[in-house]
Order: C-alpha cells, then structure tokens, then sequence
C-alpha cells in the first residue's frame, strides 16, 4: 500500500510517503528543492554517481513512521544539503524548513 499525504510543517507545506512494504516501510518527506528519507536511502550514490543533479537529501535510520522521520537526527546528508547548512545531527523537521 502507498499512502501520500500533506504534511505543514511552521505551516509550509510537504509531501509525506509511506510505502508499506514486506517487513518494512519505505518513508519520505519532501518539498519543492529537497527531501528527507528512512535509511533506504543511499546518500553516497547521490553523493558520487550523481553529484552533478545537485540533489538536497537527508536519511534518518531506524524509523518506522513519518512522525518518527520529522523527529529523527539526519544520520547522513548529501553536499547540497550541506551547502545549505543542513548536517549530521539535523532533525528531519528542520532540514525541511531549511530546503524551502
């Protein structure tokens, strides 16, 4: 099942997915330039292989709800999303205020 729904954030709005997968959920959060997601995200190929596309991006681990993914430190993030002043140790929430 994939369940897409609104979230505001300081009343700004996001995109929520969850895809309800096999013994796991697949979670996101994104905005207009950037987006946050569960440790299915492979930060280092976004990084590496497509470092030029520029992509602004966080991945917490050990999250199984898009609550969980807002409150969670950002265990890793790409170099755009450093350049935005987004590090290791950012909450999901905002991260996301910061990719506005």
């Amino acid at each position: 099942m994939v369940i897409v729904t609104p979230v505001f954030i300081e009343n700004h709005p996001f995109i929520a997915i969850s895809v309800q997968l096999p013994k796991t959920n697949l979670l996101a959060v994104a905005g207009d330039k950037g987006y946050i997601m569960c440790g299915a995200l492979d930060v280092g190929l976004l990084n590496e292989k497509l470092k030029s596309r520029g992509i602004i991006a966080g991945r917490a681990v050990g999250v199984r709800t898009i609550e969980q993914l807002l409150e969670a430190p950002l265990e890793s993030v790409t170099i755009a999303a450093e350049e935005l002043g987004i590090t290791v140790g950012t909450k999901g929430k905002d991260a996301l205020l910061k990719m506005i």
